[in-house]
């Protein structure tokens, strides 16, 4: 029972919440990963909200983009903390209803935010895994989360739901265990990255390599690759905004002056805004992690693991219902792209809905209130469960 709750205009907070670690693959039986190399024994913090009913049939699965965690929801200690990523959907009377649903959430492999990648400990040599640490695919995430329902006693999940690489793991997770997922909820995601996507993730990853700091990855001993990270954060945050959001936000106003300067400081309120993301993201989050995240969404194409090149024929695998959802100003991964995964669901003749929401705040969208998502997810997931108890 939660001992403290907050009202707030979307129902109430789940209050004060516990990350919790689940521990699996131990030597000599380790997960066999997608590139053949093995990983054991693989730690995976996860947080759950709401109760489990008798017959388990009540799970909502939330998967987190690059540079979330499992703290979807509530509070660690007191209200005056910052609340789970999430927050604003997830909880008594919001769009994932904790007095209806169970959720989990769970922080990826190849994180540093509890689960085991490359600043954990590698067993053999006592010492953090660093660039030793296995590259890990999309797949591998949502098979080490599958772990995670076999340990939790989970054998059928109500929703899976998650936006940009989250959304991702929901496609992963509709083909490679479609017996498990009754229904899915994908945002602001594709079936694989654009060149112009891969294109942004290069550039922020050789902003990190290039920093003398990062020492190949042997870094956690000395001075952190700290520059690189931010300037890596950056440039992606760049990409999960949009023109109007930022014409709308800073415009060309100076930060805290009434003329340029005429050297390299601050001048614009957009420049400032940028170097305090990138300060703020280099004091929760690793450098390694931060490359190995994003090759595996670069390396992510639902159609050819699945399709031999064919979206249809990838999605045949499918047998959930769909509620799709893209955002008009996310370029990011266009609404386009929602729309092909949509069009070719529909081919196999599967349950989907789609919106796209007018929302001028770009990829960022889907983590900033708002009223028809909100809707659309509580209503999505209403019509599931009055469907599946028919």
């Amino acid at each position: 029972m939660s001992e403290y709750i907050e009202h707030d205009k979307e129902g109430i907070s789940v209050g004060l919440v516990e990350k919790k670690l689940f521990t699996f693959a131990a030597p000599p039986d380790e997960m066999v990963l997608e590139n053949g190399a093995k990983l054991g024994p693989i730690t995976i913090a996860y947080e759950t909200y709401g109760t489990l009913n008798p017959d388990k049939s009540n799970v909502v699965l939330i998967l987190h983009a690059l540079s979330g965690d499992s703290h979807a929801a509530g509070y660690y200690r007191n209200e005056s903390e910052k609340p789970g990523w999430w927050d604003i959907m997830v909880g008594p009377g919001k769009g994932i209803d904790t007095h209806k649903y169970f959720v989990v959430c769970s922080n990826i492999i190849g994180s540093c935010m509890g689960s085991t990648g490359p600043c954990s400990v590698n067993p053999k040599t006592v010492q953090p895994y660093a660039l030793d640490f296995p590259v890990v695919t999309i797949g591998d995430m949502v098979a080490a989360q599958k772990a995670l329902m076999d340990h939790l006693g989970i054998e059928k999940i109500l929703c899976v739901v998650g936006g940009s690489i989250g959304g991702m793991q929901v496609l992963e997770w509709i083909v490679r265990y479609p017996d498990m997922v009754v229904s899915a909820i994908p945002l602001a995601t594709t079936t694989k990255h654009s060149a112009l996507a891969i294109a942004f993730n290069e550039v922020a990853r050789q902003a990190i390599m290039a920093d003398p700091n990062w020492n190949n990855g042997n870094y956690y001993y000395g001075p952190k690759p700290n520059l690189g990270l931010a300037v890596a954060r950056m440039i992606g945050h760049i990409t999960y905004l949009s023109d109007e959001s930022m014409r709308l936000k800073f415009g060309r106003r100076l930060q805290d002056k009434s003329d340029f300067s005429f050297n390299f400081d601050a001048d614009f309120q957009v420049e400032s805004y940028l170097r305090y993301q990138g300060k703020k993201f280099v004091d929760r989050f690793d450098a390694n992690s931060f490359l190995y995240i994003t090759k595996a969404g670069d390396y992510y194409d639902m159609e050819k693991l699945y399709g031999e090149g064919s979206a249809v024929k990838a999605f045949s695998k499918a047998k959930a219902k769909f509620l799709v959802v893209s955002f008009t100003s996310d370029w990011l991964y266009p609404t386009y792209q929602s729309k092909a995964m949509v069009k070719a669901m529909k081919k196999n003749g599967l349950d989907v809905s789609f919106c796209e929401i007018v929302a001028e705040w770009g990829h960022d969208a889907f983590l900033i209130p708002n009223v028809r998502l909100t809707t659309l997810l509580r209503g999505f997931l209403e019509r599931v469960c009055r469907e599946t108890r028919k």
